[in-house]
Formats: C-alpha cells, sequence, structure tokens
C-alpha cells in the first residue's frame, strides 16, 4: 500500500463524512447523533448564560494604568472560554455516544476492508460493548484530567496565563487523535499504552487529523455530524497507516 501524506487529515475526515452519509452506514449514526443534539442543545443554553461570568473570572486584574490592555486580553480569554466548554462538550458526548462509536468504527472497517470479520449486528452485541468502550472512555478520562488540571491551574496564574490558550489548543489537537483513533484500536485489542506509542510513531499524521477534527468540532451545529464522522474518518487512518505500516 502507497505511503499516505503526513497531512492526510483532512483527507481523512472528508472520507469519513461520506461514509457515514451512505445508506449502509446511516442507521449506526442516527441514534448517537439524536443524543448528542439533546447534550449540545442543553450546553449552549448554560454557557450562554454563564459566559461572560466565565470570562471575567479568567481575566487577569490589571492596574489602572493598564487598563487598555483588556481590549488586547480579553478576545484571548474568551477563546480559553471556548474552548474549556468545547472540551466539555466533546468529553460528555463521546462518553455517552461510545458505545455507538466503537460499533460504527467496526462497520466502517467492514465496508473500507470489503471483509466482514465482526460479529453481526445485534442489539445484544451492542449492549455487551458498553463496559468495554466506558471502561476505555474512563482511560481517556484519566489520561486527560490531569493535563487538563495542569493547564487550568496555567489559566489562573497572571501572565503565565496568556500561553494557555495556545496549549490547549495543542492538547485539544492531540486528545482528537487520541479520542477518535481510539475506537478502531480498542475494536483490535491494541491496549491504551500500545496506542499511545503507536500515534506518536505517526505523530505528524494524527496532529493532522486531530487539527481538521478538532476545527470541524468547533463550529456549532455542524459539530453534532461531525462527530460519527471522526469516528469513521479515524478508521480510515487506522486502516491505511497500519496498513502502510504491516506492509
Amino acid at each position: 500500500m502507497p505511503a499516505a501524506p503526513v497531512l492526510s487529515g483532512p483527507q481523512y475526515l472528508r472520507e469519513g463524512l461520506r461514509l457515514v452519509l451512505s445508506p449502509g452506514l446511516r442507521l449506526f449514526v442516527l441514534l448517537p447523533l439524536a443524543v448528542n443534539l439533546i447534550l449540545f442543545a442543553s450546553m449552549i443554553g448554560f454557557a450562554v448564560q454563564q459566559f461572560s461570568g466565565w470570562v471575567d473570572t479568567f481575566m487577569p486584574s490589571l492596574p489602572s494604568w493598564l487598563s487598555f490592555l483588556q481590549y488586547i486580553l480579553w478576545p484571548l480569554f474568551v477563546v480559553l472560554v471556548l474552548l474549556m466548554v468545547f472540551f466539555t462538550f466533546t468529553l460528555l458526548a463521546n462518553i455517552i455516544a461510545a458505545p455507538f462509536n466503537g460499533f460504527l468504527a467496526e462497520k466502517v472497517e467492514v465496508v473500507v476492508r470489503g471483509e466482514d470479520n465482526f460479529p453481526a449486528f445485534s442489539w445484544a452485541e451492542l449492549v455487551a460493548l458498553v463496559p468495554r468502550t466506558l471502561g476505555r472512555e474512563l482511560r481517556k478520562l484519566g489520561y486527560f484530567l490531569p493535563r487538563a488540571l495542569a493547564l487550568l491551574i496555567l489559566s489562573f496564574i497572571p501572565v503565565v496565563n496568556l500561553i494557555a490558550a495556545p496549549l490547549w489548543l495543542l492538547f485539544g489537537v492531540w486528545m482528537m487523535a487520541v479520542q477518535y483513533i481510539d475506537y478502531p484500536a480498542d475494536n483490535h485489542k491494541m491496549s491504551w499504552q500500545d496506542m499511545l506509542a503507536w500515534l506518536r510513531e505517526k505523530r505528524w499524521q494524527s496532529l493532522s487529523f486531530g487539527s481538521i477534527t478538532y476545527a470541524a468540532l468547533l463550529v456549532p451545529g455542524l459539530n453534532i455530524l461531525m462527530m460519527p464522522a471522526a469516528v469513521a474518518g479515524a478508521t480510515l487512518f487506522w486502516v491505511r497507516e497500519r496498513g502502510e505500516q504491516n506492509s
């Protein structure tokens, strides 16, 4: 199999979107889509009410003679709050949708490879996926929380907190690759540590996929559809990049 371009993330996500809109996979997308839509609407309503207060909390207190800097710093801290809200929504949505996403990754792989080595669909199989996929999501949570907490503490330190938003962005890009590529990796029983090591070997490809996924998920409304597209795109990433590695 020819080597995939290093910056192949947009291609994977675009093909993933095409796959989840196809008749054969649409059924496996509708239920998590409905759940995420309800969650998204609830979080948007809450965030709109609290947003200005959150920005004021993170904004550093400036002496009067530096008050002009508020006009420069305010957009930066708006971005910081948006990134944190985005992280929270994505985290909750993926925990809720984890069993469906694991199953969707299976079905996408069947379509891509043209062979079905997975059990036939049944509600019993989907229910059986719940403990394993939720356990894996808790493992992601254990990876995410200490790093997010460190960034949150950094966000409260005057002057140093100026680099918090770029660091949140970089961490978010990496977490998008970890979050979605873990679904096909888990379906193949690859351990958490082995999966992280493999992503580090494919660092630029992973960051490319994470970047375009992160950007697409930041768009309100579009992000609901892009979540299953990201699962499908990540499965394409897995199949092609692993194929290159094993060739």
